[in-house]
């Protein structure tokens, strides 16, 4: 059994930062990409970042120069370091990895932690 558990989610000012981590643990044969979405209230979810094995990225144009992906593939870890937080930053947040466990190669997603910027 795989799980995808994230941390670092919650309350900050605009203008503020956040580190957001996702850790993947059970039977991980290979993790190939590793990424964050969000969801906002009323919209469909979307991409944030992700980040290859080889340490290949890539952003939503919206929060590019702003937030910072990165991988620790010894930890089968995540990070997303969240800088200049806006209002429309706020959103649940989702990690995401695909990966190949029991010689299935298939998609997982964590549970989501909620990020709200408001003052």
């Amino acid at each position: 059994q795989v799980q995808l558990v994230e941390s670092g989610g919650g309350l900050v000012q605009p203008g503020g930062s956040l580190r957001l981590s996702c850790a993947a643990s059970g039977s991980i044969l290979s993790i190939y990409v590793m990424g964050w979405y969000r969801q906002a209230p009323g919209k469909q979810r979307e991409l944030v970042a992700t980040v290859t094995g080889g340490g290949d990225t890539n952003y939503a144009d919206s929060v590019k120069g702003r937030f910072t992906i990165s991988r620790v593939n010894a930890k089968n870890t995540v990070y997303l370091e969240m800088n200049s937080l806006t209002p429309e930053d706020t959103a649940v947040y989702y990690c995401n990895a695909l990966l190949t466990s029991s010689y299935v190669r298939r998609t997982y997603w964590g549970q989501g932690t909620q990020v709200t910027v408001s003052s």
